[in-house]
């Protein structure tokens, strides 16, 4: 493989020799044959990172076999009885939507680390993988085989900052994790999430499904909804009465900011008007007749 048709610097990094970076390849090697091997004898790869196989897509992906037939060869590698999945497994998967009884492979003798490297980076290119689920596969990277944050972004093909702001996803809860990959919440919803403890994110994000609540909305809820800054006890809403909500949608609407109040139970309060950058304040500034400069 010349050099230019190799892999970046970070995924090299990964192998022990060119042999075991030659054998992701999805190809024929030198010597190697194709064969077709029963679609019941393959079982899926130990390795696989991928925890959902979206169904909709794997019928596409079955419909268009049943037209073309499968023109790539799945890697496989010898089990006990039967062979253990390297690389396409969601090809596989199709494959048995699609009724065939064989389908074309490439066995190769493949260690585990290879057969981890492999399936992680089989996983990584592809575009339907999920953040948390791509998050994971970063993290096995470093975590394994000792890479940088660095090499892990030249690995994958993403900033380091990308990389960085995935692996923050994982201090979500598994609950909140599960909402992110059923689609329930989108990734704004889940980043503005993450400072929160483990209770207020399963808290505010059922909050979210339950009122559709815009990225904004949250970060406003989190931002006004956090009075003890030791226990972190997320307030609901301050039990406001009718009266306080509508007086606050005056406010709101006679600035154009964002406004909560407080009602406490003895009848004091606060008003919290929120701005996102200096010039916001200026304006803010004038509309209350502040500004005297």
């Amino acid at each position: 493989m010349s050099k230019e048709k190799r892999l970046g610097r970070g995924l090299s990094a990964l192998f022990e020799s060119e042999i075991e970076e030659d054998q992701v390849q999805e190809k024929p090697l030198k010597g190697e044959m194709i064969e077709n091997i029963s679609v019941d004898q393959l079982n899926p790869g130990q390795y696989q990172p991928r925890k959902r196989f979206d169904e909709e897509s794997l019928q596409e992906l079955a419909d268009s076999i049943i037209e073309q037939g499968l023109m790539q060869p799945i890697i496989v590698r010898k089990s006990e009885n039967n062979f253990e999945i390297i690389a396409g497994e969601r090809r596989w998967r199709a494959a048995k939507l699609a009724k065939l009884e064989t389908i074309p492979v490439i066995v190769r003798e493949i260690n585990d680390r290879t057969a981890s490297v492999i399936a992680l980076i089989e996983n990584m290119q592809r575009v339907d993988l999920s953040s948390i689920e791509e998050a994971e596969g970063i993290k096995k990277m470093i975590d394994e085989f000792g890479m940088t944050h660095e090499e892990a972004s030249d690995a994958v093909g993403k900033s380091r900052s990308a990389i960085t702001n995935l692996l923050r996803l994982l201090q979500l809860t598994d609950f909140v994790k599960e909402k992110l990959i059923s689609g329930d919440i989108d990734m704004g919803h889940a980043r503005a999430l993450i400072p929160l403890s483990t209770d207020q994110q399963n808290m505010v994000c059922q909050k979210i499904i339950n009122e559709k609540l815009s990225v904004r909305k949250v970060e406003d809820l989190i931002q006004f909804g956090i009075t003890n800054i030791k226990n972190k006890k997320l307030i609901k809403d301050n039990n406001k009465n009718s009266d306080i909500q509508i007086l606050q949608k005056e406010i709101t609407d006679k600035l154009g900011f964002p406004v909560m109040i407080e009602n406490k139970n003895n009848n004091s309060g606060l008003i919290k008007i929120k701005y996102r950058n200096l010039d916001e304040l200026d304006i803010l500034l004038n509309k209350l007749k502040l500004n005297q400069s």
